[in-house]
């Protein structure tokens, strides 16, 4: 797209990220900006959000007018070229995405969707966690009938930069809702640090990924037995992730047995001097200026706290998190004489593409974990 450079400068959260063209005034402000889909001669097009798990486009022109191309609940995205405008949506209760063409002249069609529907709905409630209004989803079994049984807790976070779970859209949950299924309360939340909620927000975790994004998911849990005193068993909490979100697991287990009973950490980095530098150092800064920060941080120092199950999980040819992080924790843990179970995963990237690995690999994690919190399928669990 041919036109000035454009900038989004931001404020802190409640945050105002205001769209700037050099040689010219502001034109319009909106609540986080998070990103700039194209550049037209007489407007800027964005994506951005006033409520964190929604995401909208808009048409930001140059003479200060802003138009929501967008309307209702849920996801939006846009890619742009010349006069035409495409725009897909993805909302909670509604199966698929729907595709807009928005043409010259504000025309519009719709390009029907051939996906195979969903085999079920998730049932998602959303709501506002903890001092911090974390953005918290909320999935049971299908068949739950309210207040009519405690059931165990399954927390299932990120929990760390550059991903966002909470979001409006169907598509977000279907694992969840599987999870759920197996016999949990299955609970989703974005702490300090996660996207769309401005630049100071991600930046709080800045030197401290232990401390705040294992708090906020304590907060969650909190909030949601406090909303569900008859249907959660805070006695009977699990904790599953991946990535940063396996970190998060097993650093639940080792900070906090007294919240997390159980925990199944995918590919988790335990160590951040063997992470990217490019991605670490944003946060921790230098290792060599800042050593204890990094020691703050890592699962290495925490490993003879281990008291309750951990099922560590990594791919062999992981060449993001590489596998020398969950080896080193299991030396570490075993050199403390704490129990622990691992299972290596030959020829397997750092996501597990082949199909019959990835299904009974979560089969496998949810036997672990219903094991060890006492979780019984529900009947929508074949449906």
């Amino acid at each position: 797209v041919v036109g000035p450079p454009v900038t989004a400068l931001c404020t802190p959260w409640p945050e105002v990220r205001t769209v700037v063209v050099p040689s010219r005034p502001t034109w319009s402000t909106c609540t986080s900006v998070r990103s700039i889909v194209g550049l037209r001669p007489e407007a800027v097009l964005v994506t951005a959000s006033s409520e964190p798990t929604e995401v909208h486009v808009l048409h930001v022109g140059l003479d200060g007018t802003t138009t929501v191309l967008t309307s209702g609940q849920g996801v939006h995205s846009a890619v742009t070229g010349g006069p035409t405008t495409v725009i897909t949506r993805s909302a909670l209760g509604a199966d698929g995405t729907k595709v807009v063409v928005v043409g010259a002249g504000e025309a519009t069609s719709i390009i029907a969707s051939v996906n195979e529907p969903a085999p079920f709905q998730p049932g998602v409630t959303l709501l506002r966690a903890g001092e911090h209004g974390l953005s918290t989803a909320v999935l049971f079994p299908r068949d739950h009938v309210p207040g009519s049984e405690r059931l165990p807790v399954l927390m299932d976070p990120y929990g760390g930069p550059h991903a966002q779970r909470v979001l409006a859209s169907s598509r977000m949950f279907l694992e969840a809702q599987w999870l759920a299924d197996q016999g949990f309360v299955v609970v989703v939340a974005d702490g300090r640090g996660t996207p769309g909620r401005g630049s100071a927000w991600e930046r709080a975790i800045l030197h401290d990924f232990a401390g705040m994004t294992l708090q906020d998911q304590v907060d969650a849990l909190a909030a949601v037995a406090e909303a569900y005193p008859d249907d959660v068993d805070t006695s009977r909490v699990g904790i599953t992730g991946w990535s940063y979100g396996g970190y998060l697991a097993a650093l639940a287990v080792l900070d906090r047995p007294d919240v997390f009973h159980a925990a199944v950490a995918g590919a988790p980095v335990t160590e951040w001097r063997l992470y990217d530098t490019c991605y670490t150092e944003r946060y921790l800064g230098h290792p060599d200026a800042l050593p204890d920060v990094y020691d703050a941080n890592s699962l290495l120092t925490r490993a003879s706290r281990l008291e309750r199950p951990l099922l560590l999980i990594h791919g062999l040819a992981d060449d993001n998190v590489v596998a020398a992080h969950t080896l080193r924790l299991s030396s570490a843990l075993l050199e403390a004489g704490r129990a622990h179970s691992v299972l290596p995963l030959s020829g397997v990237t750092h996501m597990t593409p082949q199909e019959e690995v990835a299904e009974n690999l979560k089969l496998l994690q949810v036997a672990f974990l219903q094991e060890h919190l006492g979780a019984v399928p529900s009947s929508s669990a074949q449906g």
